[in-house]
Order: C-alpha cells, then sequence, then structure tokens
C-alpha cells in the first residue's frame, strides 16, 4: 500500500530521495505503507530529473531525504522533487530532512559571510514545500528561518535510553563539548536521573574550519562514567580530544553520543582508536561499511520520524512525542 487514507478525503503519501533509500523504506514499514515509486536519474552532465510515478493531486506528501555527501547533489534533488511535487498539485509537501543542510552556517561570525542555513529553508519554500521536520538542529534559531511549520524533533530520548539501560547503576557526568552545548547537558541530566554536569572550555578559530582547541574541562568528572553528547561528529577532531582530556582529568571511563554522524574523514579512524568505551549515534545519516568499528552504535530514528509524519497528517500534536519538552 502506497498511500494511507484517512476517513474523508485525505490520503498520506510517503517519497524518498536517492541518498538513504533503506531509512526512507524503514519508515514507511513502520507508518504501514510504501514508498511511492519515481523516476530519477541523472543527465551526464550531472542535472537531475525527477518524475513520480503515481498521482499525487490532493494528497499531504511526504519528502525524507537524507543529505549526506556529495550534500549539494541531494539538496538538489529534494528540490527538484518538491517542485515536480507542488506542479503535480500535491495538497501539502512536507520535507523530512534528519540532517539540515548547511546548518552550522547559521549565522554571521565575521562580515561578508553567508547565512546558508536559511538560504536552504529559504529555496525549500520557493520550491514548494509547506512544511519541514528535522531532527536536532544545530541551533534552534534554524525553525524561525523557514516561513511556515516546523517540526523539530529530539534524539535525546532515544540516546539517553540506551545510555540508561546500557549501564545501569553507573554514576555519571554528562559533559558539554563546548559552552553553546550546556542546555542540552541539562536536559540529558535530567533524563538520567539528575546526574551533575561539567563541560569542555575551548576556543575555535574562525579562519579554519573543523579545527577546534580543547582546553581543560571544568567541572568533577574524576572517577565517573562521562557521556560526551553533540549534536554531530564531523571529521572527529573536537569530540576525540574532549575525551582525551576527559580522561586525564581522572574520568573512569567515556561514552560519546552524538545524534548526527557525518563522519568525513578520518572520523572513523579517531573514532575508532580513541580511547572511549562506546560510540553511539543515530542514523540520519547513513553509515558506509568503510565507516564502521566495532564500538559503534547506530540507534534508528525511523520509529520517531513515523509516529511524527503520522501525528503531522492526523493533525495531531508533534510536541506531545517529547512528553511537553521543547
Amino acid at each position: 500500500m502506497s498511500t494511507l487514507h484517512l476517513a474523508g478525503s485525505k490520503s498520506l503519501m510517503l517519497f524518498s530521495g536517492r541518498a538513504f533509500p533503506e531509512l526512507g523504506d524503514e519508515i514507511a514499514n513502520h507508518l504501514g505503507v510504501t514508498i511511492t515509486p519515481m523516476t530519477a536519474r541523472d543527465f551526464a552532465n550531472g542535472e537531475i530529473f525527477v518524475r513520480p510515478e503515481e498521482s499525487v493531486r490532493g494528497c499531504d506528501v511526504f519528502v525524507i531525504q537524507s543529505h549526506t555527501v556529495p550534500i549539494n547533489q541531494w539538496v538538489m534533488e529534494t528540490l527538484i522533487l518538491v517542485d515536480a511535487l507542488k506542479r503535480a498539485s500535491a495538497k501539502r509537501i512536507t520535507v523530512v530532512a534528519p540532517f539540515y543542510p548547511y546548518a552550522r552556517q547559521d549565522k554571521k561570525h565575521r562580515g561578508r559571510e553567508p547565512i546558508s542555513a536559511r538560504l536552504m529553508a529559504d529555496l525549500l519554500k520557493v520550491a514548494g514545500a509547506d512544511r519541514i521536520m528535522s531532527i536536532d538542529l544545530h541551533t534552534a534559531q534554524i525553525q524561525g528561518f523557514f516561513d511556515g511549520p516546523v517540526d523539530h524533533l529530539f534524539a535525546l530520548p532515544l540516546l539517553a535510553s540506551h545510555v540508561a539501560n546500557s549501564y545501569p547503576g553507573e554514576n555519571f557526568t554528562v559533559v558539554s563539548p563546548d559552552t553553546g552545548r550546556v542546555r542540552a547537558a541539562e536536559q540529558w541530566a535530567d533524563r538520567l536521573g539528575g546526574a551533575p554536569i561539567a563541560f569542555i572550555h575551548k576556543t575555535r578559530d574562525p579562519n579554519v574550519a573543523n579545527e577546534v582547541v580543547a582546553n581543560r574541562v571544568v567541572g568533577d568528572v574524576a572517577g565517573r562514567l562521562c557521556i560526551l553528547a553533540d549534536d554531530m561528529i564531523d571529521t572527529g577532531g573536537s569530540i576525540t580530544k574532549a575525551a582525551d582530556l576527559l580522561f586525564d582529568a581522572g574520568a573512569a571511563d567515556v561514552i560519546i553520543a552524538a545524534t548526527h554522524g557525518v563522519f568525513s574523514e578520518p572520523a572513523a579512524d579517531r573514532l575508532k582508536n580513541c580511547r572511549a568505551r562506546e560510540v553511539i549515534i543515530t542514523n540520519t545519516l547513513p553509515i558506509r561499511p568503510e565507516q564502521q568499528f566495532d564500538k559503534l552504535t547506530v540507534l534508528s530514528i525511523a520509529p520517531l520520524v513515523a509516529r511524527a509524519i503520522k501525528a503531522v497528517f492526523e493533525d495531531g500534536s508533534v510536541t506531545s512525542l517529547f512528553d511537553g519538552r521543547s
């Protein structure tokens, strides 16, 4: 069944981009539907062609795309698919982007810099998107970039439940990798029964991408199991240096947890060889075979996304999925 119907005239259709079709299929299975077929191909010069194979007229359409590498290709495919659906008279189009593209370019650090996260929102709107759904945006302000509803989902309950169930009775300390993530660390601490928090004081050179200097640990981590929590892991340099600092400060062990496993080179090697006991991420992005290693745990966000899609389709509350937490 490729379409889900409600009493009345509402029909749900699910489309998946080519970046990570396995996630689309998993979400569809949780919803009890199948991905609507479409033709998608690349021309010799790199231009993308997309055409839905079924009528979408009057339907509530959800487009799932994981913006992995090559990110610009998948951004363009998303825009072209949304444009095709809009021109085919879809009633409402929701773009489900588990990893929001260009999220780190959300403000101007210096003059003459772009705000590319805003540009992404503008492009989606112009293409025909009515709504955006994403998971753990790099900063909450990105929600305000889109002129329409934005469903900001959170992977923290999923990640924290795994930690609590895997390490019962441990003395946790939740560690923010920088001062900007302290609020997220507090939410982790609440989930882990009021665990204390600490943070890493670090500096960043605005002229050099992916370069962070970790300075010192602020807070008591001696003899404790530290949960080093972040929204994403890109090259792995920052998070592995932070783990080393925690061990140097007397931590008994370290678990790294993040929503988005971007895993640009040489992240897999850095994480595999670091001293952390476990690295926990979700499958908002595909993890290629060469990026996998023994202490990596990948949790599925498909059930969460499926529940959110169902809530949007039925005009229910997405906020209720998080016990009222925002």
